[in-house]
This record gives C-alpha cells, sequence and structure tokens, in this order.
C-alpha cells in the first residue's frame, strides 16, 4: 500500500465533512479505535453513515443519542479487511476527543492535531480478524512510510490516550501480535 495525495491506495473513499487543517501540519501519532454500530453488530453502513453524519437516528434506539455527533476517523478497517478512507491523513479527523499523549517530557492535549485515527470494526470483546491485521500491518507501513515523524513507538490505542472515558481497541486487540506482524515476522491466516 501506499499513500498519495493524502488517501491510501486500494481504500475506498468515503470522504466526511468532519474534519479540517491541522494547524502545523504534523503527523507524528497513530491511535488505533474500535468501532460496531449498533454496539457489538458487525457490518452495515451504520459507521459510514456516522462519519458522513447521515446516520438515522430512528433506524435503532442506540443512534438516536449519537446521530448528532460530529466525530470521523481518517479510516475503517471493516472484518473483511476493506479499508474505508473518511479523510485524508494531512487533514485532522475527530476521532480522540480530550486525550493527552506523554511525548518526551511534555505532555500533548488536542491529539486530533498531530494524530492519525484508524477505526477497527470490533467491539473490544470479539477477537479482530486476520484480515483485519493485514490490513492494519500494511496501512500502517504506509503511514510509517509517508510520515517520518510517526514511529512504531508512536502507535497507541484510544484506551492508552483516553484511560478515564475509552477501552478501545480493547482486550480482544492483539498488540504483541500486531507488533511482531508490523516488524515483519508475517501474519497467519
Amino acid at each position: 500500500m501506499s499513500i498519495h495525495q493524502g488517501w491510501l491506495a486500494g481504500a475506498r473513499r468515503v470522504p466526511s465533512p468532519n474534519r479540517n487543517a491541522r494547524p502545523a501540519g504534523e503527523v507524528s501519532l497513530l491511535v488505533l479505535h474500535s468501532i460496531s454500530l449498533p454496539p457489538g453488530r458487525f457490518g452495515g453502513d451504520a459507521i459510514e453513515r456516522l462519519f458522513t453524519n447521515r446516520l438515522d437516528p430512528a433506524a435503532h434506539p442506540f443512534f438516536a443519542a449519537i446521530a448528532g455527533l460530529e466525530v470521523s476517523a481518517h479510516l475503517l478497517i471493516r472484518r473483511d479487511g476493506e479499508c474505508v478512507q473518511f479523510v485524508p491523513f494531512h487533514e485532522r479527523a475527530w476521532h480522540a476527543g480530550r486525550s493527552r499523549w506523554r511525548d518526551g517530557d511534555a505532555e500533548r492535549v488536542g491529539l486530533n492535531d498531530f494524530a492519525v485515527g484508524i477505526e477497527l470494526e470490533g467491539d473490544e470483546v470479539s477477537p479482530y480478524t486476520a484480515a483485519q491485521y493485514r490490513a492494519l500491518v500494511a496501512a500502517t507501513r504506509a503511514l510509517l512510510a509517508g510520515y517520518p515523524a510517526l514511529t512504531p513507538e508512536r502507535i497507541t490505542g484510544h484506551a492508552h490516550v483516553a484511560p478515564l472515558r475509552k477501552t478501545d481497541p480493547g482486550p480482544a486487540f492483539d498488540w504483541a501480535y500486531f507488533r511482531q506482524c508490523l516488524a515483519g515476522a508475517g501474519i497467519s491466516a
């Protein structure tokens, strides 16, 4: 995979209006998330509808509470490994919310200013699929190649940057396996 003008080659583009310019143009952190809509259900178009402000509040009881949110991620990786991109990586997606990151001796806030957000279609307790890990590793490698300030040490989960608010990608995400694959150890089917 490669990145051209902020877009991941091979990803299906579904542009979100929930984005704006990065104040300093910096891309130096990758935050992994999980999402399923409705909670615990996979498939369908609800995630895409949420990130494009088209979620029907009457379609499911849970949607009524979130339909008005203006949120997005750069990339969604579906259960089958399909990548859907909502925001070019050089722009700011609205994914991290109130969050903090220890950057050397300093603590930084406003992570959307410099972080890429990747959503994995999942629910924190269901194992992620081999196809998702393959797609995540490929996308991460493209990001590492395209943005030199982003390093393997600057990859984290939403739970790590917003620990009192968030728990994703959750205990079902195998960090050791992901990092092993990212380092080139390969991915089993």
